[in-house]
């Protein structure tokens, strides 16, 4: 059977840290992401990368409120992909990570691989994880912060006895802190991929005003885009977007015409 395609354009609406007093088009309940997943679909997204938030709004790995916003988006966009994300934001471990993927079962999850693998190797119970994942049929996206991490990741993949094509990946450039989003870390990733024998498939999320020149690089290197608040709130002509759906719109553009 062959493996699943990466949705070629997905939206991150909200991530672990901002909020609607950020930008009122933040989703941080249940009915706003689900609003949200509406407006993004039509603008043209295939699949939608969500954090779930306490009473506070903070980020919170927690599997009923996982399992409430999965079951209605299903009903309200049936045809989006959904994944749910495992980020540790500081206050979660590896544990948490599992635990709160293994009493969802989602249909998607994204991981990333330092987070998940702190001590640079991976253990037995990192392989039972990912076996685990493989045979329930959860769509893995494994972040990568850093080139270097595609290593890890080719680490864990022959330590696990999984498979190196058909594998998804999303390449972090830069970070939310300020670290300058720099298309060439796109090419590095690639070559380190390349030599791990990954064949993967692949998209990038990139930060600030820099994230245009990052899609027209992966586009052009036949990437796939995440965008949405969670990363950038900046169209490319620099102003900020009225809500996630525009950012949706301006990137499906861009990967119908690089140029723009």
């Amino acid at each position: 059977m062959p493996a699943t395609p990466l949705p070629r354009l997905m939206v991150a609406p909200n991530g672990a840290r901002l909020t609607d007093d950020d930008h009122p088009a933040v989703p941080v309940t249940i009915p706003q992401i689900v609003t949200t997943a509406q407006e993004c679909a039509s603008a043209g997204a295939r699949a939608m990368h969500f954090h779930v938030r306490g009473d506070d709004k903070a980020h919170i790995l927690d599997a009923g409120l996982y399992r409430e916003a999965l079951g209605e988006l299903a009903l309200a966009v049936p045809d989006l992909h959904l994944q749910i994300t495992t980020e540790t934001v500081g206050r979660y471990g590896p544990q948490d990570m599992r635990n709160v993927t293994r009493d969802t079962r989602p249909p998607g999850v994204s991981i990333g691989v330092p987070e998940m693998m702190p001590s640079g190797a991976p253990t037995a119970e990192d392989c039972a994880f990912y076996s685990w994942l493989a045979e329930q049929g959860i769509l893995t996206q494994h972040i990568c912060y850093a080139p270097d991490q595609l290593r890890l990741l080719g680490q864990l993949l022959q330590a696990a006895d999984l498979p190196r094509s058909g594998v998804w990946c999303l390449f972090v450039i830069g970070h939310y802190t300020g670290a300058i989003s720099d298309p060439a870390v796109i090419d590095e990733c690639l070559a380190v991929m390349a030599d791990e024998g990954i064949d993967g498939d692949w998209a990038i999320c990139a930060f600030r005003t820099e994230e245009a020149a990052c899609i027209r690089h992966a586009v052009a290197r036949g990437g796939k885009l995440r965008v949405g608040f969670e990363n950038s709130m900046f169209m490319a002509d620099g102003s900020i977007a009225p809500d996630n759906a525009a950012r949706v719109r301006e990137a499906a553009a861009m990967l119908d015409d690089p140029a723009l």
